[in-house]
């Protein structure tokens, strides 16, 4: 079987994956790709061998004789026990050898151009572009250059495998594939949401309401790309309950009416989710001129880094037992420290007696031989641990000093959980990298602009823009809380302080009620259909990455 998800360190079980594909999903790929007999079907990354089993299975169901399978399948794997593998299966069917190369993907394309195929199917590998062995990563960017495609260093290993065995497809040719869902959503990926959205004529996208594989937080969708169609052109996105529902889905009787039309555009493919009319409120609205971004109004940077929590945030329990809290800095590591929309002194203090780790070890910036005598012996006990060893503090000049620690005029989630907010700082807190720091544009009233971002329309856009990768979190870059869309109060008839309180009370649809109404309707105009809709976007969208808990 097919594994799914690979990262990190190159070795064997890294390579090929240490998850595997579901025998439904194999079966319902095959049984949607392959529908006439005589079909050449390629397998790019085969494993050992589920899918090539799942194609022959399929042939023989349509057809297909025994004796007439050999050279109808072609299956490539790069690791030779696992090769191996599908090649014994393969066997079983009277198939020999041949039918399995043991060989890099890319480097198989590159010594068989001329080989064409009428489907795809697989189950590419996912392994981060960097740790990848060099010879095949340079030879897959060097063959996506040549089909006029720009990979950066972020690419991950299935996007080639993907492009390019598309790119192998005889006209009229179907690709059937096991992809992150953050195909929809992470910037290294536009390049190939283009290149489908150009490549094929249809795009029908099988997503799961829940987690379907083990011990994993990745989603994952079942991709599937026709070069020549009958019915309407686009994207359809039809979202399945189970694995057994796959059993009786008819992908071909889902209605041509879902298909929406599929932008060739880098733009995100989470909207697609929605049904056209919601797509159409929100592509109307972005470029309202009554909304600007919120990176018009703020400026949004990471926070800071220390390069191993462990050694430098700690409690005040601990900097009072080693004798260095004069030398600590007031520090917010998590989005669930903030209760509110704005970060007071008695919330630092709650924090701190909560025995969280509010506190940033951060002595003088002076050689060691200089530092207070407390300052050196923690420094001592984290070199004890070899903290000092680590990448981030190694490269520093002294790496016991924390870089860049100002304190910001707010803050905002990187990872949200129910809904995204702004928190106003009201201390002389900074925080760590898992929350982003805020500098708030002159002029610009900072509390105004944390009762703002409460509305339906910039929740619903906040969706859109950011990123969830299967567990109910919903990730930001600093880039994308600027592209959200947020419309800004100009009047003073909402009070800070009571919408405060209810954030603190979790009463988070009252209080978009509020700032919907004051804000949405009766500053901007917006109809209260108009407002209903977006907020049922929000609701759809938000509702859907919640349930991947």
């Amino acid at each position: 079987m097919e594994p799914i998800i690979v990262e990190e360190n190159i070795d064997s079980r890294k390579l090929r994956g240490g998850y595997y594909t579901p025998q439904p999903i194999a079966d319902f790929i095959c049984k949607w790709a392959i529908t006439e007999p005589a079909v050449r079907v390629l397998e790019p990354s085969c494993g050992d061998g589920n899918f090539v089993e799942a194609v022959i299975q399929r042939l023989l169901e349509i057809g297909v004789p025994k004796n007439e399978l050999f050279g109808r399948i072609k299956g490539v794997e790069l690791l030779a026990v696992e090769a191996q593998k599908s090649k014994a299966r393969a066997a079983n069917y009277g198939l020999n050898s041949t039918t399995i190369t043991n060989a890099d993907f890319f480097s198989f394309l590159a010594a068989n151009p001329a080989e064409r195929f009428d489907v795809v199917v697989g189950n590419p590998p996912f392994i981060r572009y960097q740790n990848f062995p060099e010879e095949h990563r340079s030879l897959a960017i060097y063959m996506m250059q040549e089909m006029g495609l720009n990979p950066n260093k972020l690419t991950n290993i299935w996007v080639p495998f993907l492009v390019l065995s598309a790119g192998r497809l005889n006209p009229g040719g179907k690709l059937g594939m096991v992809i992150p869902a953050e195909l929809f959503q992470v910037k290294y990926a536009a390049e190939t949401r283009v290149f489908l959205s150009r490549f094929f004529e249809r795009v029908t996208i099988v997503t799961f309401k829940k987690l379907v594989f083990k011990d994993i937080q990745q989603e994952v969708v079942l991709l599937l790309c026709e070069k020549e169609v009958a019915g309407d052109n686009g994207i359809r996105v039809v979202e399945v309950t189970s694995l057994e529902e796959l059993e009786t889905l008819d992908i071909e009787a889902v209605q041509n009416g879902d298909v929406k039309i599929l932008e060739h555009n880098t733009e995100k493919w989470t909207k697609y989710f929605l049904d056209e009319a919601e797509i159409h409120l929100l592509r109307r609205f972005k470029t309202d001129p009554r909304i600007q971004l919120a990176g018009e109004l703020m400026i949004t940077n990471v926070g800071l880094v220390t390069g191993i929590n462990e050694f430098f945030m700690i409690t005040q329990q601990t900097a009072e037992q080693w004798g260095i809290l004069p030398y600590t800095k007031r520090v917010v590591s998590r989005s669930a420290h903030f209760r509110g929309i704005k970060f007071t002194e008695q919330d630092f203090l709650e924090n701190a007696a909560a025995e969280i780790d509010s506190f940033l070890f951060l002595p003088p910036d002076e050689d060691f031989d200089k530092l207070p005598p407390t300052c050196q012996a923690y420094i001592r006990f984290g070199e004890s641990k070899n903290y000092h060893k680590g990448y981030k503090c190694k490269i520093r000049k002294r790496w016991y000093i924390t870089p860049s620690v100002y304190e910001p005029g707010g803050f905002a989630l990187r990872q949200v959980g129910d809904y995204p907010k702004l928190i106003v700082n009201e201390t002389n807190a900074s925080s760590t990298d898992t929350i982003h720091r805020v500098r708030f544009q002159p002029k610009v009233d900072p509390k105004k602009v944390a009762l703002s971002f409460l509305n339906s329309l910039t929740f619903a856009f906040s969706e859109i823009t950011g990123r969830s990768y299967g567990g109910g979190v919903l990730t930001f870059e600093p880039t994308e809380i600027g592209e959200i869309p947020l419309p800004l109060l100009v009047h003073d008839r909402v009070d800070f302080e009571k919408v405060d309180g209810l954030i603190r009370e979790r009463r988070i649809e009252e209080v978009m009620d509020l700032i919907d109404r004051e804000l949405l309707i009766k500053q901007l105009k917006f109809t209260a259909a108009e407002v209903k809709q977006f907020r049922s976007i929000w609701k759809k969208l938000s509702g859907r990455r919640l349930n991947r808990k």
